[in-house]
C-alpha cells in the first residue's frame, strides 16, 4: 500500500481543490509558510495530529475525512509488485529485507528532517 502520509496529503489536496482554496491560505491557517505546506502535500514532511486537526478545522471537515483510505487503492510499492513475480523463496526473502531496509531509510530520513525543522530558529 502507498505511504499513509501521501494518502493523507492527497486527501487534503483533493479537498483544497474542491473548495477552491490555496496552499497559501492553508499555510496562514496553520501559521506556517507555503513551503512547509508544500512539503506536507507532496509527502516530504509528516503531518502531526495537531496539524491534522487544524487542517480539518480549516477545511470544515472531520479528521476522518482526511485520513480515509480509498476502497480501490492500487499497491504502488515496487517491492510488493516484484514479490508477486518471483518464484524462489530466497528471492522473496531478499525482497522482504530490501523492503524493510528502504522503510528504515525513509523513516530515519523523515525523523532527521523533522528534527532539523524543529531546531530552526534556535541558537545552540
Amino acid at each position: 500500500m502507498s505511504d499513509i502520509n501521501m494518502m493523507i496529503a492527497r486527501n487534503i489536496f483533493t479537498i483544497l481543490k474542491k473548495q477552491k482554496k490555496k496552499q497559501v491560505e492553508l499555510a496562514e491557517a496553520l501559521e506556517t509558510n507555503k513551503q512547509t505546506v508544500s512539503r506536507m502535500l507532496n509527502g516530504a514532511r509528516m503531518i502531526n495530529a495537531i496539524e491534522l486537526k487544524q487542517i480539518a478545522d480549516f477545511l470544515g471537515v472531520r479528521m476522518e475525512e482526511l485520513t480515509k483510505i480509498p476502497e480501490n487503492m492500487p499497491d504502488t510499492d515496487i517491492i510488493h509488485v516484484f514479490m508477486g513475480k518471483v518464484d524462489s523463496e530466497q528471492a522473496k526473502n531478499a525482497l522482504e529485507i530490501a523492503d524493510k531496509l528502504s522503510d528504515m531509510i525513509i523513516f530515519h530520513s523523515k525523523v532527521k528532517e523533522n528534527g532539523m525543522a524543529m531546531m530552526e530558529g534556535y541558537d545552540f
